[in-house]
């Protein structure tokens, strides 16, 4: 099978041959029909000092994608042979205390497919049966491909009850735009987007925000007035990972307020936790989907709105044959409005 693979430590990728996936008795091998490019990729291409220390080459990464099942194994049931799907990329080990107690997306051993296990930048993937997500037979493949990084988005989104607070979100990239649509689809009341970028605020808009700031030339405070706002924000999903940002968010927080925390800080930055105690905020923090809770809860609401799935799907902006990988990556890597998909039926 062809694949993109990395031979050893160090920055790049190739398309190479690789030997097919062997499927063991509790897998699935999935014939890979797109793939979405995500910003562990880029770190993994790049291999900075995240990549040289969580991943281990030779390596097939690629988490994020959508296929048809081509062989099961014999202890195989619930997936068969021609099912679409796409999977949960966190792979657990089941006997872990979180494991047994359900909350498997806490697995203290967990194995992440396309960064310690080779993963679907392939034609072919090996996965276990458990983490097969069986898709709604009329999902897009190209959504398909992103069911990933939308989960992440729902994790978030769906953390606090919505219906009828005030949302405040820092940073709209693709996942952050995705937890705006999921935010108004739920029925949030204000959802105030902030980014840098012109254009992905323009996109926020598009997805349901009511207002947007660019942090660069305005402030938070100056929308909630112009809404009408009388208090601070109820729920904040903060999805740069900006050092900027989740203060910037703790500050415009009403009393009581709730904060899920999906973006991932480079580095250490200082918090005012005197104002996080006396404003008796709550922070939490969202890493990847419960499993598999998001799943249903994505699948579900895509199923049952129109309006959603195209909001949804306008967030994939570029859409290249597998063969054209390098462009893909530059694409993704120029930090553009929104996802790119491969696909990998055109090699």
């Amino acid at each position: 099978m062809k694949a993109l693979f990395k031979p050893e430590a160090g920055p790049g990728l190739e398309l190479v041959d690789r030997p097919d996936p062997v499927c063991g008795p509790a897998d699935v091998i999935i014939k890979v029909l797109r793939t979405g490019i995500c910003g562990t990729d880029l770190h993994i291409l790049r291999w900075d000092d995240w990549a040289a220390g969580a991943v281990k080459a030779p390596l097939t990464p690629g988490h994020e994608f959508y296929g048809e099942v081509v062989e099961v194994g014999p202890l195989v049931t619930d997936v068969a042979v021609g099912d679409r799907v796409s999977g949960e990329g966190h792979i657990v080990c089941g006997t872990c205390r979180n494991c047994r107690a359900g909350r498997r997306q806490m697995c203290i051993r967990t194995i992440g497919l396309g960064v310690q296990r080779d993963g679907a930048f392939a034609e072919l993937l090996s996965l276990p049966a458990s983490n097969v997500w069986v898709h709604h037979p009329d999902v897009d493949p190209d959504l398909g491909a992103i069911f990933d990084p939308l989960g992440n988005a729902v994790h978030t989104a769906l953390a606090f009850p919505l219906v009828g607070e005030d949302v405040l979100v820092t940073g709209c990239g693709p996942i952050g735009l995705m937890a705006i649509a999921i935010a108004r689809h739920v029925g949030a009341r204000f959802i105030v987007g902030t980014d840098v970028s012109a254009a992905r605020l323009e996109m926020a808009k598009g997805m349901g925000a009511d207002a947007v700031v660019d942090v660069s030339q305005g402030t938070v405070l100056d929308v909630q007035h112009a809404l009408g706002m009388r208090e601070g924000f109820d729920i904040g999903f903060e999805m740069s990972g900006a050092p900027s940002a989740l203060p910037q968010m703790i500050d415009n927080m009403n009393h009581g307020g709730r904060i899920a925390m999906l973006g991932l800080p480079s580095a250490p930055f200082a918090i005012d936790w005197g104002k996080v105690v006396t404003h008796m905020l709550t922070l939490k923090g969202i890493y990847g989907r419960e499993m598999f809770e998001t799943w249903n809860a994505m699948g579900a609401m895509l199923q049952s709105s129109s309006a959603l799935r195209e909001a949804i799907a306008s967030v994939i902006s570029d859409r290249l044959p597998a063969a054209a990988w390098e462009r893909g990556f530059e694409i993704a890597a120029s930090a553009g409005v929104g996802k790119v998909v491969l696909d990998w039926t055109e090699l």
